[in-house]
């Protein structure tokens, strides 16, 4: 894992991860451009590097390499990088070309801004956990998650009965559409959408929030993130599918145990924007206070 200290001293090579859209490709070119004249070394996924006279290097070297990320795209090209990047050190500056874009947590307009203040080395970073998934019938792989581990039901199933246990202790049989197990970060992707609470990034805790629920007395559940959680469900008869971070999945047998924890050693370094707070970014992406805003903002307190 490369020290922060070390990276501020020798940053020379930067690593490019960018969304095969028109607008990222567009911006990609003038990027590298503008990268070199600052006296940096430009590398890109060996993919795009195919399309672009750019070099191309495969993910591990990539990691190994670089001593900046930068994202162009949302946030699901943000989760891919950080497969990449984890537990390396190197911190990851997100340019938000999608949607809503709660990890990309700069603007277009901002990237050679916030990149000059980079390269000088005034910028500040943030840890983020990330989750370890080791599923039973995969004994030799092991899963990172920033977001959510999900397990839910296929598109004609009926409701599906998962059992929980927290540290070995049985905690309940949740009955429903499915259930998630989300970092902080995760707080906003797919459990905002179930019903879960916000939790800040700086909270070191593990999510349980279910997916429809049967029982209305099943809520949402904060524990620590010290803590591991197993799982598994008992329907026979329908199709249930384990889904992480909304890029990886596959078909879930019942009866095969999904251990959930804390990834030790295996955080994401990510580039912190200097112009907004975290509470400015949920007020900003969900449109919260407006009318306090039109009533004075800030200064109305």
């Amino acid at each position: 894992m490369k020290r922060l200290s070390d990276i501020l001293l020798n940053m020379k090579r930067i690593g490019i991860i960018v969304k095969k859209k028109p607008e990222a490709l567009r911006i990609l070119p003038e990027l590298v451009v503008w990268l070199s004249t600052q006296g940096m070394e430009v590398f890109v996924e060996e993919e795009i590097g195919r399309l672009l006279p750019i070099k191309g290097l495969p993910p591990e070297e990539l990691k190994q390499k670089v001593d900046l990320a930068v994202v162009l795209g949302g946030d699901g090209t943000m989760l891919a990088a950080v497969r990449i990047f984890a537990g390396s050190g190197v911190p990851i500056l997100g340019v938000n070309l999608g949607g809503l874009g709660f990890l990309t947590a700069f603007s277009q307009e901002e990237l050679f801004l916030i990149l000059k203040k980079v390269l000088e080395g005034d910028f500040e970073v943030e840890r983020r956990s990330l989750l370890k998934v080791e599923v039973e019938c995969y004994p030799d792989k092991e899963f990172l998650v920033l977001n959510d581990v999900v397990i839910n039901k296929g598109a004609l199933a009926r409701i599906i009965p998962i059992t929980a246990k927290v540290d070995g202790t049985f905690l309940t049989v949740f009955r429903g559409d499915g259930l998630i197990v989300s970092t902080p970060t995760g707080s906003t992707a797919y459990c905002l959408s179930a019903g879960g609470p916000i939790v800040d990034p700086r909270i070191q805790a593990i999510v349980i929030v279910p997916i429809c629920p049967h029982a209305l007395t099943n809520r949402p559940l904060l524990i620590p993130d010290t803590s591991v959680v197993t799982l598994f469900h008992s329907s026979r008869e329908e199709e249930v599918y384990l889904t992480l971070d909304g890029q990886i999945g596959f078909k879930l047998p019942a009866g095969t145990l999904v251990n959930v924890s804390r990834a030790k050693g295996s955080d994401v370094t990510l580039v912190k924007c200097p112009f907004r707070t975290y509470y400015d970014l949920l007020r900003t992406k969900l449109k919260w206070g407006g009318d306090i805003f039109v009533s004075g903002g800030k200064d109305c307190f």
